[in-house]
């Protein structure tokens, strides 16, 4: 619609009207992401994600691109269990990924096959440097850098793969770019902040790749195979109310 509004605005003989009709469509984008859409999306039973000193998007792609939207019973759990981690360690944050778009249930928010309803968040694993947890992530997008399974684990990926669900490991396209490889997934920090979110009542599901669920030893009935219908849940966890 911003877009047809922008074609709409600038007439055909004005001169440099494609810079032109640009320029506006990036204004009412931004008046539309920033100013309009959070005050529409409670209509449809979401709300805009409250980013906090202990919350925050890993990219300010998931804010422009209005894929941080959540009902609001999911809005106060995440709330509650990133103040709760950052206090907890010394200011870490929780920091998050693809939410719900704010508008119509079942309206797919690609690549995903479930985020439609407001009810689902991706969260970023753990990570530390020198035994102590950091910020920093390894990939630009959040996705696609694996923690993959050892000799000793079950190997989820390639079952999915034999099976032919070629797509099981795509997010490795869709790092945007890999960073901070003097980092290592912390098994302490995302153990701690998977038990956090389990806590909550409204939380009903948690997806995570089956190595992982053994790794961290949870055993709660929350944690949940996705299925190979999906992909690989070893680059962030997923989780969704009841």
């Amino acid at each position: 619609m911003i877009y047809l509004i922008s074609i709409l605005a600038i007439r055909k003989t004005t001169e440099k009207r494609g810079l032109k009709r640009f320029g506006i469509f990036v204004l009412l984008y931004l008046i539309a992401t920033y100013l309009i859409v959070p005050n529409i999306a409670p209509i449809f039973g979401r709300e805009k994600i409250k980013e906090t000193e202990s919350l925050k998007a890993h990219s300010i792609f998931y804010t422009l691109a209005n894929r941080n939207y959540v009902r609001p019973e999911l809005n106060k759990s995440i709330e509650r269990i990133s103040a709760e981690f950052s206090n907890r360690n010394n200011g870490i944050k929780m920091l998050y990924l693809d939410a719900n778009f704010p508008f119509i249930d079942k309206f797919p928010l690609l690549p995903h096959l479930s985020h439609n309803d407001g009810k689902k968040i991706d969260i970023a694993l753990i990570y530390e440097t020198n035994g102590n947890l950091t910020n920093k992530k390894r990939s630009i997008s959040g996705y696609g850098v694996f923690e993959n399974p050892t000799q000793n684990e079950f190997d989820q990926t390639t079952v999915c793969k034999e099976k032919g669900f070629w797509q099981y490991d795509f997010p490795k396209y869709l790092t945007l770019g890999k960073i901070n490889k003097d980092i290592e997934f912390s098994k302490r920090g995302t153990r701690e902040l998977t038990n956090l979110i389990l806590i909550q009542s409204e939380i009903g599901k948690i997806f995570i790749e089956p190595h992982l669920k053994t790794r961290l030893d949870l055993s709660n009935e929350k944690v949940r195979f996705h299925g190979c219908q999906a992909v690989r849940h070893d680059d962030h966890i997923h989780i969704q109310l009841k």
